[in-house]
């Protein structure tokens, strides 16, 4: 009789939990090694932000709406209408515009380089890359890694205007609501750090999921279809990666910074 080793459960996805964190640290390593691939960073950072900014803004915009139609609902409910404003820019400020830039920054970004990748991957250039003794973590994921932050950051900006001027709008016009207790009541509760948290937020979303892409591209299924699977698996993982982080880092926020009475 053969005996088979005993697999332990879950002893997989461990295993590749480890690898994902062991690349990730590598790529905080070679953050600060030189050469700077500049050009190819430009190059990501163009192409990231060129399929991301249009579906960004779309999707701000309703956002923000619904954001501020639902809050000044239950806002004139509970009698409270001069915080509507404080509400609807604080909930976007702080959790959709982070969470709709690092969605579609995953979803399009992200996609594209877990497919570029992955295809460099199956075509064995990384392989030849490896033997020629070029790093393809500092050559080709380092740029990209670095271009998602960016981009991720700077839509986060847009994102937050955006929803906030849609917010205003809709809760002005459609509510029925006064445009000084909206920018009062604003002005009353949020406070700077509300802003820094959202950056913040966009950034560690924009390292992680530039970091599964690219973990995902350079171990696809074999073939041209383990590619594809590599860039569903890339998105949803990221996804949830995502909302694990964000409930982590607004933990960590409330306890730092307590919220500012009005």
């Amino acid at each position: 009789m053969s005996s088979r080793p005993a697999t332990v459960p879950g002893l997989g996805m461990l295993r590749e939990t480890g690898k994902l964190f062991a690349l990730g640290l590598d790529i905080a390593r070679g953050l600060f090694q030189r050469p700077f691939q500049l050009r190819e960073f430009i190059q990501q950072a163009w192409f990231i932000a060129s399929v991301t900014i249009l579906p960004t803004a779309l999707v701000a915009i309703p956002f923000g709406a619904i954001i501020s139609l639902q809050f000044g609902s239950l806002a004139s409910q509970l009698g409270a209408e001069s915080y509507t404003g404080a509400g609807s820019v604080l909930a976007t400020v702080q959790q959709a515009a982070p969470l709709v830039t690092a969605l579609l920054v995953a979803g399009a970004g992200g996609s594209a380089i877990c497919a570029d990748i992955g295809a460099r991957t199956i075509r064995e250039e990384i392989d030849a890359m490896e033997v020629l003794g070029v790093s393809a973590v500092q050559r080709l994921i380092v740029p990209r890694v670095l271009a998602c932050m960016l981009v991720a950051v700077l839509l986060n900006g847009m994102v937050s205007v955006i929803g906030v001027l849609g917010g205003y709008f809709f809760n002005v016009v459609l509510q029925g609501g006064t445009p000084g207790a909206y920018l009062a009541s604003f002005s009353a509760l949020a406070q700077l750090p509300d802003l820094w948290v959202g950056e913040i937020k966009a950034l560690i979303f924009g390292f992680l999921a530039a970091v599964v892409a690219s973990y995902r591209g350079l171990n696809p299924p074999p073939g041209p279809k383990g590619v594809g699977d590599a860039v569903n698996q890339s998105v949803v993982i990221t996804f949830l990666l995502l909302f694990v982080v964000n409930v982590v880092v607004t933990l960590i926020y409330l306890q730092l910074v307590p919220p500012k009475l009005g």
